[in-house]
């Protein structure tokens, strides 16, 4: 059974489901397409207080200006910086190409609307 935390904090779990391995989003975008625009922080918090049985990505998840919002030399930035790297995605210069490993929403929807139909 799924423990609800907030309606808002659901919307944003549901979305950044929809994030797949390899590439990132941030915090603002997240809040955006889950409908609450100008939420960023809410993110952050709904990742933070997501609930144990569900499995949140959290590392997939940035700055707007694509930089990890630990500390550098963090044990959270080298922890996301490992994890990030499993999934093939580059951390230079302390940050994550968006234009390169941004998750593109609009893509997937163009796929969806026009794409061959299953």
């Amino acid at each position: 059974m799924k423990v609800r935390v907030s309606p808002e904090a659901d919307r944003i779990l549901d979305t950044v489901a929809k994030v797949p391995r390899g590439r990132v989003a941030s915090y603002g975008q997240i809040a955006h397409v889950a409908g609450l625009p100008g939420r960023a922080r809410l993110v952050g918090w709904a990742l933070r207080h997501a609930p144990d049985d569900v499995e949140v990505p959290w590392h997939r998840f940035l700055r707007a200006d694509g930089r990890i919002a630990f500390p550098e030399g963090s044990e959270g930035y080298a922890r996301q910086c490992r994890l990030l790297a499993r999934e093939r995605v580059a951390v230079e210069a302390e940050r994550v190409d968006l234009g390169r490993f941004g998750w593109n929403r609009a893509k997937n929807l163009d796929a969806l609307l026009w794409g061959p139909r299953d």
